[in-house]
Order: C-alpha cells, then structure tokens, then sequence
C-alpha cells in the first residue's frame, strides 16, 4: 500500500514510492495535487513542478520538453489554419475592402433609390461595374452573408445618394 505525506520524507535510497509504492526505484520530488511527495520515475509524471528532483540531487527536464512539444504542436495547428491565399485575386485588398456597418434597413433603401432612379438591378450593376448578385444580395438584406464588399455599398451609397453605413 502506497503512503501519502506532505513532503516529510527524506528521500534517501531505498524507501519506496509514496504514490505506487515501489520500492527498487530511484526517487525523486514532485508535486502531486498540491502535496510534495517522493516518487518513482513512473509516476512523477504526475506531477505539477517544471522540475522534478531525484533522490541524488540531480534534477530532470521532462516537463520542460513536454511543454516544448505543446508548443510545437500548438505552432503546427495555428500554421494549419492560416488561410490559403493563392486563390485571391492580385490586387485586391480585402483589409480596406470590409463591409461597413449598416443600417438596419439598408435593403429597402437601396431598392426604393434604385426604383426612383428608373433602373433595373442588372442596369444598376452595369452603371457601377459591379456583379448584380451583390446588387441583390444588399437590396435582399443579405450583404454580409454574401460578401459583398464595402467599396459596393460605397459605389452604392454615391450613385444612389443614399445613406447605407452608420
């Protein structure tokens, strides 16, 4: 049976694990939820101490490379989501080109300017050089889900004199 304490052991050769209670193994310190205990090899894994210190003075590093490796593999699944950006146009600058904040009811509003103005969406789109699937997309209400740029709302926001950003 194995004997827990609070770090009152000596340490020394000899005495056995105070978690598994093998005796033939070098012992070192290590703190296992929240007590100080002498331990074997095995089960200083469970410690909590970046260092563990065997019964000869001597300290270890294994927690030091097991945190390298979270690290590393931490670096390997940040790298995996960086988005592949061979795919974007040359030229385009998606930073500047967020969609702004809009008003609530920025659809009717572009509908009714485009319905004052006498146009179709297809003539509008043609008149701004724009697709008319973005066109849509704002008179729908569905800007953000389609992706329509902010330079599409600006484009819209001149021609049509209206007031679509807050």
């Amino acid at each position: 049976m194995a004997k827990y304490s609070t770090g009152s052991g000596s340490g020394s050769a000899g005495e056995s694990c105070e978690l598994c209670g093998a005796s033939d193994a070098d012992l070192e310190t290590a703190n296992v939820a929240g007590a100080t205990l002498q331990v074997c090899a095995d089960c200083s894994q469970h410690g909590e101490t970046s260092k563990t210190e065997s019964s000869d003075g001597s300290r270890g590093d294994r927690d030091t490379d097991r945190k390298r490796r979270a690290a590393q593999n931490a670096a390997k699944m940040a790298d995996a989501q960086q988005p592949d950006a061979s795919h974007w146009e040359d030229g385009t600058n998606y930073e500047d080109d967020q969609l702004p904040y809009l008003v609530s009811d920025y659809g009717s509003v572009v509908t009714e300017a485009r319905q004052d103005a006498g146009l179709q969406t297809q003539e509008l789109a043609e008149e701004l050089s724009v697709d008319e699937s973005d066109v849509l997309a704002v008179e729908q209400g569905r800007a953000t889900q389609a992706g329509v740029g902010g330079s599409v709302v600006a484009k819209l926001e001149d021609f049509l004199d209206v007031e679509l950003a807050e």
